[in-house]
This record gives C-alpha cells, structure tokens and sequence, in this order.
C-alpha cells in the first residue's frame, strides 16, 4: 500500500509550490505531514473526504489547515478535496439538499435548473444544504477513516502471514522435527 501511495501521491516540492500555501510558511516542514503511516494516511483521508463536502470555497486551504492541525498526511488531505468538481458538485449538494430537507422536515423542492441558478433563492436552501453537508462530511469521513485502517491492518496481517510463511523451516509430511530424532 505504501509502494503504491508513494507512486500516486504529489511530491511534497509540487505541493509546496503552490503560492496560495504559503500563508503557512514553517508549518508545512514537520515530517509527519509527509510520511505515510496507519494514522497519518487514514487523517488525512478523513480531513480530505470531510472538507470535500464543505462549500467550494477555500476548500485546499481548508483542507491543509485542518491536516497541519490533526498532524495528519497532507498531500492526502489536499488531493482528496478535488474530489469534488465542477461535475460532481451539483449531485453532492442536490443530495445534501433533500438529506437536509428530511432532516429539518421541511419539503425539498425538485432539481430546476431555473430555481438553483437564481440567487434569491440561495438563502431558503442553505440551511438545508448546510446540515445535509455536515452529516454527509462527517459520514464519509468516518467511513473513509474506518476504511483506510481496515485496508491497511488486512495488508499488514497478510504481509506478515506471507513473512512467515517464507522463513518457516519446510516441514515434510511425516517426517519427525529435530528434537523428536534423538535417541533415548
């Protein structure tokens, strides 16, 4: 998993490059941002899925301040916020809408183009979109957490299982051990 990560994640410099983070500076440098372990990768999954559901704006810069904050992995948290896009956006937040409208009890209005491209309705959607956004944040970043550590405790008891089983002595069907061949 790890060889993996390492393979497809953004290098640190690529990441660092990006002038709008450098409002924190000296923050960025601590190592456990950058390394790849059981606690570090699922927080930031878990930052990356939660923000992700946020409203669009500053989502990266949201994302980065919460990994520093949770000393989570950072690339991770920062790559997983592009997740939603200009595609993905309007079914995200249409169905944090009708989950926010069940929520509250309040009676969801249908996907008109019409309606959700005029910003005088914004207001009477976003309280709905918020609470929906919220428990859909926290859901999928709690089952993104969960998940990851599964994953990686499944691969590293199939890794030692194989470990084991390469440096175990060949034991031939019948044939005694060393200490049962002595005689008496």
């Amino acid at each position: 998993m790890k060889r993996w990560l390492k393979r497809h994640m953004p290098a640190p410099q690529a990441i660092l490059a990006n002038r709008s983070l450098g409002i924190f500076g000296s923050l960025l440098q601590p190592p456990n941002l950058w390394s790849l372990n059981r606690h570090s990768v699922s927080g930031g999954v878990a930052v990356g899925l939660f923000v992700m559901y946020l409203p669009p704006f500053g989502q990266p810069l949201l994302a980065v301040a919460l990994a520093i904050l949770l000393r989570v992995n950072l690339p991770i948290s920062f790559s997983l916020v592009w997740l939603s896009n200009p595609l993905t956006i309007p079914p995200m937040f249409y169905s944090s809408y009708l989950l926010g409208c069940w929520l509250l009890g309040i009676e969801a209005r249908g996907f008109e183009l019409r309606f959700w491209l005029d910003w005088h309705n914004w207001l009477a959607v976003m309280a709905p979109v918020l609470l929906g956004s919220l428990v859909c944040a926290s859901l999928c970043a709690a089952l993104g957490y969960a998940a990851i550590r599964m994953l990686w405790r499944w691969r590293l008891v199939r890794e030692i299982r194989r470990r084991r089983a390469r440096y175990a002595p060949p034991m031939a069907s019948g044939a005694s051990t060393p200490s049962s061949s002595r005689q008496i």
